[in-house]
């Protein structure tokens, strides 16, 4: 998402239009240009994409799992000799291809919850921006020994805000998942030694409701099953009220992990 604040560009646009524009754009991949002045996101102090273009720059053999569209991985300046990228689902594994492949990538069609299908010890580098679940099991066993794994991932009641207006306050456990200190746990079990854990809590702003329909056709775990026409009245409602007091202000969370294999 942009990371500048606008003003609502919706002006006198009805609340039909602004769905329908939202329910006809596309949403493979990750990029968000979309939300150019319809929504805000702040962004971690940390700076993955380029903190991890300069790993890789470092790297000779490095994966990115769950990659999206490919989009973070090709705005590293340089990839290493062996470059390769896994993803789950089809409309992204062939937009990751046509943007991965030039550079050199090779990309993998490989389901999110799946063995990696690496031998071990393949990699001095894994990578990884918001994966849906950190499989730390298989990440450390590509990794080479001192390998690292440098990701960001989303953490706990990440814009749980909009979660919950749709779908009522959520249980303990399911605004808990994600946690970081379970993620380090996980990950030490597995092999890794955590060398840095870091976690940032971000404003984000939807200025127009389609801002929110385009966000929860994307990123589909956050309201599992979400369609205009099963959540049409509840959308009419946040559009009345973003119109009467401004912009639905939400917050995401990110960790960065920075973990090396023993």
């Amino acid at each position: 998402m942009s990371t500048s604040r606008h003003s609502a560009p919706t002006g006198s646009r009805t609340f039909d239009d602004l769905v329908a524009e939202a329910a006809a754009a596309p949403t493979q991949g990750w990029d968000f240009s979309w939300f150019q002045g319809r929504a805000t996101e702040a962004r971690p102090s940390w700076g993955y994409a380029r903190a991890m273009g300069e790993r890789l720059g470092r790297a000779k053999a490095a994966l990115d799992v769950q990659t999206g569209g490919g989009e973070v991985l090709a705005s590293a300046p340089s990839l290493p000799a062996v470059a390769v990228a896994t993803e789950g689902w089809p409309p992204n594994v062939a937009k990751a291809t046509a943007l991965l492949h030039p550079r050199g990538a090779v990309v993998v069609a490989s389901a999110e919850d799946a063995p990696l299908p690496f031998a071990d010890g393949a990699f001095d580098l894994v990578t990884s921006r918001h994966p849906v679940t950190p499989h730390f099991a298989e990440i450390a066993r590509v990794l080479r020994p001192g390998g690292t794994y440098f990701a960001q991932h989303v953490g706990p009641s990440s814009v749980f805000e909009l979660v919950e207006y749709f779908l009522g306050e959520q249980p303990e456990e399911v605004r808990n998942a994600r946690d970081p200190e379970g993620e380090r746990a996980a990950a030490e079990a597995a092999g890794l030694d955590v060398v840095s854990l870091r976690a940032e809590r971000l404003r984000m702003e939807f200025f127009d409701v389609g801002a929110v329909v385009h966000f929860l056709r994307k990123v589909v775990w956050m309201v599992p099953g979400f369609t205009v026409d099963a959540y049409r009245p509840r959308l009419r409602e946040l559009h009345e009220l973003i119109q009467e007091e401004g912009p639905f202000v939400a917050h995401s969370t990110r960790h960065l992990f920075d973990a090396r294999k023993r």
